[in-house]
């Protein structure tokens, strides 16, 4: 395999269909339900409410297609649930489940559309996490380092982050016998998904510094190396909130409180050295810019980034921070848009292209 195809392996040629559906198209869902959040929280409901009703079309639409697609071309399916690259891309899924379910919550107001949609991104982590590592384990034929992994395997931690939120959200609105259960699940997933990150982390640096990196390998999910510490961040601000209905959370809390900065500002790092990398592959190298699914997973850690931060200033009362999601969502929103404007192109350009019948 090239370094070219590197990307292809994740993110399914647009001429395979529904066959070669590529796992992490969820990955829409994930952007385009955070900037829906970032927008709701920075005093945008316009905004907000009008992507949330996009959400809810695609979230509908891509379950339906992945359940076709497990059903007609359960082979293919199958091969991609161990495929080393494409494998993590499902845990896009529990992501997006979780988002919607955050966005139910916070739109609306529905706390049992929420609490359905938390039951389901449970299910689909258990499921997921003990099927694909699992898998990815005790498989025979491995690839090397440099070709096995890259920056979607974070999906993993982004997913179990999500649920942390989601029970956090949750929990700040249910009463007793639940909300103590939930605060703690929200923080044994909190935990969970930072030791996860460490682990994976300490893999994909090793496959930057000491394996030969091409344009080609440098796919948009690398932007979840921040993205992933985003969502953390949001997740501690959440437990922070909600310590005070919490007994063991306030016992934690200053150990809360310095993790969550943690978590921040390594997400804050990457920034810069992500924008260094993209700079070499597309001015330096001359790599095309053009649309690929997979930019749906650059799109969200920017979104998340804003929504963590006011989250994060809000918990923490940390108002000099309060100009960085205001500089972060406009840059957001735009992304979001080039993103969205690449995929109507893309199908608009299939349609005419289609063979009549």
């Amino acid at each position: 395999m090239t370094m070219t195809d590197t990307s292809h392996s994740i993110a399914a040629p647009s001429t395979s269909g529904l066959a070669g559906l590529s796992p992490a198209y969820f990955g829409m869902v994930m952007a385009t339900g955070i900037v829906s959040i970032a927008a709701h929280l920075l005093g945008h409901p316009l905004l907000a409410r009008a992507l949330f009703a996009l959400n809810l079309v695609a979230y509908t639409v891509l379950c339906l297609l992945n359940l076709l697609r497990a059903l007609r071309h359960r082979q293919r399916f199958m091969g991609d649930l161990f495929d080393h690259l494409r494998g993590p891309g499902f845990f896009t899924s529990v992501a997006a489940t979780s988002i919607v379910g955050s966005q139910f919550l916070l739109l609306t107001d529905d706390s049992r559309v929420a609490g359905a949609l938390w039951a389901v991104a449970v299910v689909l982590w258990v499921a997921l996490t003990y099927t694909i590592f699992a898998g990815l384990t005790i498989k025979q034929n491995k690839p090397s380092l440099d070709k096995g992994i890259n920056g979607a395997w974070l999906l993993a931690v982004v997913a179990t982050q999500s649920i942390a939120a989601l029970s956090a959200l949750l929990a700040a609105r249910l009463g007793q016998p639940v909300r103590l259960e939930l605060n703690f699940l929200a923080l044994s997933m909190w935990l969970w998904g930072g030791m996860l990150y460490i682990w994976m982390m300490s893999l994909i640096f090793y496959r930057y510094t000491f394996f030969t990196l091409e344009p080609g390998d440098l796919s948009p999910p690398y932007w979840i190396n921040m993205g992933a510490m985003a969502i953390s961040t949001l997740a501690g601000s959440l437990l922070i909130l909600n310590a005070p209905d919490a007994p063991f959370l306030l016992s934690v809390l200053p150990f809360l409180k310095g993790f969550t900065v943690f978590y921040w500002a390594t997400g804050t790092w990457w920034i810069p050295m992500l924008l260094v990398l993209a700079l070499w592959r597309h001015v330096y190298r001359r790599f095309p810019l053009r649309y690929d699914p997979l930019y749906w997973g650059a799109v969200f850690p920017l979104g998340m980034y804003a929504a963590s931060t006011e989250r994060m200033i809000e918990a923490m009362g940390i108002g000099f921070l309060d100009a960085v999601p205001r500089v972060f969502f406009p840059i957001a929103v735009a992304a979001w848009f080039a993103a969205f404007l690449g995929l109507a192109s893309g199908l608009l350009g299939r349609t005419r292209h289609a063979p009549v019948p």
